[in-house]
């Protein structure tokens, strides 16, 4: 069965943040939020973001208790840990323009 998708979104600061659900599962966009840093390249900073260690550990223990997924070491973008992990917590997709579209749980 396919999950129903909802689509909404919330205004902080003045700028909109969408979130999505997948099913029982909101997710917040990371792209959305990201673009309040830096409208022109948000890709830019999620991928600093999720290189950081201290991301890298909280995003690995997250799946540890919350997904039951190994942690594993390899250079992060939201795809590839998302395929490795087989990742509950973070939902990506193709975006406008071939951007990637990232969103975390909440």
């Amino acid at each position: 069965m396919k999950k129903e998708l909802i689509k909404t979104e919330i205004d902080v600061n003045n700028n909109k943040i969408g979130i999505l659900r997948i099913g029982d599962t909101d997710y917040i966009s990371l792209t959305d939020l990201a673009k309040y840093s830096n409208p022109e390249n948000p890709a830019n900073v999620i991928i600093h973001w999720m290189s950081n260690k201290g991301t890298f550990d909280y995003i690995g223990l997250w799946e540890q208790l919350n997904n039951e997924v190994g942690y594993s070491s390899f250079t992060l973008s939201p795809k590839r840990w998302i395929d490795r992990t087989d990742a509950i917590g973070i939902y990506s997709k193709g975006g406008k323009y071939s951007m990637e579209h990232l969103l975390i749980l909440i």
